[in-house]
């Protein structure tokens, strides 16, 4: 028990170093399967502990390592309230508009983003920057190709999937199913990239998105890098721009900075 402890410590302790995600302490069983996994993305046939010293001292397979013990729980509109704050307020008279999505994971949360401002008006000249620390997804994102439930609630009232995507198949083996590929134009729209939000510095110019999108991220964090993280993120955000954030995060320090309008809305009255 005590080998398994200090494995499951030293997992938490490369994460946090490489990262800044800090897991649970009930996240056991979840170290276990993750591990497993690892072990097969890796093909390592060996010692875990030395897979583990591979990782932190030669610095191999530690792409491998963050994509496997990264979380990327997502569907499009998560939080509709978002986007139609977004669609109602924000984008409204709105020509040009510089957007960022902190944890793009497989790409339905840009391409939700992209996908309202088309609906207000195709005319907008926007630009999304969607980042992630994981390859893998970022990659999925790229390639833009869904499974859709035909029964599906997903997509809001106001949205018609068909004028958005593609058929992709007719009969993929999954009743009700089909597969559908997101259409260029939303595509251009936006930049995948790899980033890590526990780095000193972004690589964004100050003042340079009028929107943040940073929700259901920062749960993965301490409370302290939490903070460190969103007083970056506001450094980017125009005065005036909103940053919206998941329904059970806070925007701690920044509060008095900004203006809350709704539901984890915050609109940026001065620079800290």
């Amino acid at each position: 028990m005590l080998d398994q402890n200090h494995l499951h410590k030293r997992v938490k302790n490369l994460l946090y170093k490489l990262t800044g995600i800090t897991l649970a302490q009930n996240k056991d069983i979840m170290i276990v399967n993750r591990l497993e996994k690892l072990v097969r993305n890796t093909n390592f046939d060996g010692d875990i502990n030395l897979l583990l010293d591979k990782i932190e001292k030669n610095n191999e397979f530690v792409t491998e390592f963050i994509n496997t013990f990264t979380t990327n729980k997502t569907h499009f509109f998560r939080e509709e309230f978002h986007f139609n704050d977004l669609k109602n307020r924000v984008l409204k008279d709105k020509k040009d508009i510089n957007i960022y999505c902190c944890a793009a994971s497989t790409g339905e949360e840009p391409y939700s983003i992209a996908m309202t401002v088309k609906e207000v008006s195709r005319s907008i000249n926007a630009h999304i920057i969607a980042t992630d620390i994981d390859t893998d997804v970022l990659q999925y994102a790229a390639n833009g190709i869904y499974r859709y439930q035909k029964s599906s609630k997903e997509f809001p009232s106001w949205i018609k999937p068909q004028k958005y995507f593609k058929r992709r198949v007719k009969d993929n083996g999954f009743e009700n199913e089909i597969l559908i590929k997101v259409n260029d134009d939303l595509k251009e729209m936006i930049t995948f990239a790899q980033m890590n939000l526990n780095d000193e510095q972004y690589p964004f110019e100050d003042e340079q998105f009028d929107v943040i999108f940073c929700r259901n991220v920062l749960i993965y964090f301490s409370l302290e890098d939490q903070n460190k993280i969103l007083k970056k993120l506001f450094r980017h955000l125009k005065v005036g721009g909103t940053m919206y954030i998941g329904h059970s995060e806070s925007p701690q320090d920044l509060l008095k900075y900004t203006q809350k309008l709704g539901q984890n809305i915050f609109v940026k009255t001065t620079n800290i």
